[in-house]
């Protein structure tokens, strides 16, 4: 069963048994808006998305789980960064409300993109504050508003919810310029803060366990979407999970290469064990 917003996201729920676990891709989109002008090649645009993402989670509601995906590109408004992480400079015209641009901003990576990667512009100038408020109400809100209420329906209903952030990360450079990455795998949360620690050791263990190299918030500690939604306190448990692009495809042509079919049923095993632990966690819940 499928709900879309089209051009914006689909949800793919579980046909059958619903657990309260739910897995988000907001960064695989590709239906690019006709009104997103940019002076970055097409071809070379394309590097920006967590390309294939969505496909590799896809079994999600075989399990169970709830599927959320992004349909929407990154470069165009990345709703893994807060609402106000905007560059003020890039702004053309009165912004209603305080901006809070963080470093990632300043280096061209904030909520409103102006460079695809160091060295590559997106625009040759500033974006009306019209063209940012459009994007902010068109696909950053309503992304947004589908995981708050689908983690809150969860919760609500089980107890508990467990949330993974699927992205894919760049082999070549670690984001602070240090040495190409040497780790298959990077979870994040947030140095603990965002999950509890059984569900971080579960994604690892089953990740070496297929003989995969996983590093824990280096360099990837997980943005906005887990820090906004992981409360362990509250029974939420939120972790972000970057792959590594040279696992499965091309990073050039974008490809899928031989690698795709391993990774894709490591993936499902993965999902079939996160499901198992949070169905085993709701019984417990309710002998309790």
């Amino acid at each position: 069963m499928s709900f879309v917003i089209d051009d914006v996201l689909v949800r793919n729920d579980p046909a059958g048994l619903r657990l309260p676990v739910l897995f988000d891709s907001p960064h695989s989109g590709s239906v690019y808006p006709a009104d997103f002008k940019v002076v970055c090649p097409h071809a070379l645009l394309r590097q920006g998305e967590d390309t294939h993402v969505g496909e590799l989670f896809a079994g999600a509601p075989d399990h169970g789980a709830t599927l959320l995906c992004a349909l929407f590109p990154r470069t165009c408004i990345d709703v893994n960064r807060a609402v106000d992480d905007i560059d003020p400079a890039l702004i053309d015209g009165d912004w209603p409300t305080p901006l809070r641009p963080t470093p990632r901003s300043t280096l061209g990576m904030g909520l409103i993109r102006k460079m695809l990667r160091p060295g590559v512009p997106l625009y040759d100038g500033t974006l009306p504050a019209a063209v940012v408020a459009d994007r902010i109400d068109r696909y950053y809100r309503p992304y947004h508003a589908q995981m708050r209420a689908t983690l809150d329906g969860l919760a609500d209903r089980f107890g508990a919810v467990w949330h993974v952030n699927c992205h894919s990360m760049p082999s070549s450079l670690r984001p602070d310029g240090r040495d190409p990455l040497a780790v298959d795998f990077v979870i994040g949360d947030r140095d603990g803060t965002t999950s509890e620690p059984g569900f971080v050791r579960l994604v690892a263990d089953t990740l070496r366990g297929f003989g995969r190299r996983v590093a824990i918030n280096d360099p990837y500690k997980g943005v906005e979407l887990v820090a906004r939604y992981g409360d362990p306190a509250r029974g939420r448990h939120s972790i972000q999970l970057e792959i590594n692009r040279r696992l499965y495809m091309d990073e050039e042509t974008l490809e899928p290469h031989a690698g795709f079919a391993r990774l894709k049923g490591e993936i499902d095993m993965l999902i079939r064990r996160i499901a198992d632990h949070a169905g085993q966690r709701v019984l417990r819940r309710a002998a309790e």
